[in-house]
């Protein structure tokens, strides 16, 4: 919550409520200094590609001080008008390509600045089960919380899949929602104009009839807002739901539960204006069957990272892994150490197993640099294990899942 943005009496406000639940006059608090500075510091650190109009956070921030000072201006007195997004594409571990909007440095700062004049409004209503760009919450409260409902018994998963959610979020709808707390017109301008600005994808333009584009700063806080609804009408029912933006399961204890809830969920969607991927959306018994979630791969009470996750990190990790490498093996081990060691960090509670899986391809891509260099053709095996053991990698720095998940285990043993 912005110190700069939300004043005491605001946050009494808060706590007690105002007339009515809506709240008026917020426009000044968007371009208010102190604001505006904050979302710039955000906007710095994320750093990012520049949009439609080419400038760059390092340009930008020459003249930051001017910049802030005329962009506050321009806000107060409505002349403010975001530029288009520049769309563009990244790859999805399974081929496909992600849309991601871009929009401009300064437009991005606006948007922060929006965010932090509403977010806490909305975020005093988001359930509990609700995960995914919030703040105190992550992907590894909602997979604990799938733990939880597991080993309490709750064994049917209804695993849910959007389709291009970010994308087809209906703008009037979604509107009305945010209508629904705001009462500032001025606001209400700013987030409407976000929605329905101009997209630019090479050298054609055009305005989306939906969606909030995935990229901007503004959309994780309105696709949150959208599906809140639905949240809380899982809770009144009683049904066990975890949700991580787009991304959810509902676990039910009897298939008969599982079947209603799915049920529920289509008919809630479809006068949503939203569709469940029909392939993707089934109903899986986790005692006999594998679902994903978050990366992870729930099978049979045990958690691995799915395949995705893993061929995702080796695709990062192989331009250092050449056989034809130049760079010394120390200089490969330095640029990979980083990766190796944060997604450690978000899958360190899978199987062992899984983790010394990268562990052996790592040093057997490492193996094939030495034996080439040494003469040899093909993929590190046989005597090269013995020649260059696991310890001599070990030496040199590499960073070994496995030994950090048995040094984990180990304190927590000594913990108790």
């Amino acid at each position: 919550m912005e110190a700069s943005v939300w004043t005491d009496r605001m946050l009494a406000a808060l706590e007690y409520g105002v007339k009515g639940d809506v709240w008026f006059s917020l426009m000044d608090k968007v371009y208010h200094p102190g604001n505006l500075w904050s979302a710039w510091a955000k906007s710095a650190a994320n750093d990012g590609a520049p949009g439609v109009d080419g400038i760059t956070i390092s340009r930008y921030e020459k003249d930051v001080e001017a910049n802030l000072v005329r962009l506050a201006g321009t806000l107060k007195d409505g002349s403010y008008r975001p530029k288009a997004i520049r769309r563009t594409y990244i790859p999805k571990s399974d081929g496909k390509m992600r849309p991601l909007g871009i929009p401009t440095v300064q437009d991005r700062i606006v948007q922060g600045a929006v965010r932090h004049a509403i977010e806490p409004i909305f975020e005093k209503e988001f359930a509990r089960h609700s995960y995914g760009f919030r703040p105190g919450r992550g992907c590894k409260d909602a997979l604990r919380r799938v733990d939880e409902l597991l080993k309490a018994g709750y064994r049917y998963v209804v695993d849910a899949d959007l389709k291009s959610y970010f994308d087809t979020i209906p703008h009037d709808l979604l509107m009305q929602q945010v209508e629904e707390r705001i009462a500032d017109g001025r606001v209400l301008g700013l987030v409407r104009m976000f929605l329905e600005a101009k997209i630019m994808e090479g050298l054609d333009e055009y305005t989306p009839a939906a969606g909030a584009p995935q990229g901007a700063v503004l959309s994780p806080l309105l696709s949150n807002i959208y599906l809140n609804p639905l949240d809380h009408l899982m809770a009144q029912q009683g049904y066990e739901m975890v949700r991580y933006a787009d991304d959810f399961v509902i676990l039910c204890k009897t298939q008969q539960e599982a079947e209603s809830v799915l049920e529920l969920v289509r008919g809630w969607m479809a006068e949503a204006g939203l569709t469940l991927h029909p392939e993707k959306t089934r109903i899986a018994d986790a005692q006999t069957e594998p679902f994903e979630f978050l990366g992870y791969r729930f099978d049979k009470g045990r958690k691995w990272p799915r395949d995705k996750s893993t061929q995702k990190l080796r695709e990062k990790l192989k331009p250092w892994l050449k056989r034809t490498s130049g760079v010394s093996l120390q200089a490969s081990i330095a640029k990979i150490n980083p990766s190796l060691r944060g997604w450690y960090g978000y899958f360190k509670h899978a199987d062992r197993r899984g983790l010394y899986d990268i562990d052996r391809w790592v040093r057997t891509r490492l193996r094939s640099i030495l034996r080439k260099r040494h003469g040899g053709k093909g993929k590190g095996r046989g005597d090269d294990h013995h020649r260059w053991p696991n310890k001599f990698f070990a030496d040199l720095g590499l960073f070994s899942l496995e030994r950090a998940h048995e040094l984990a285990c180990r304190s927590m043993k000594m913990a108790h």
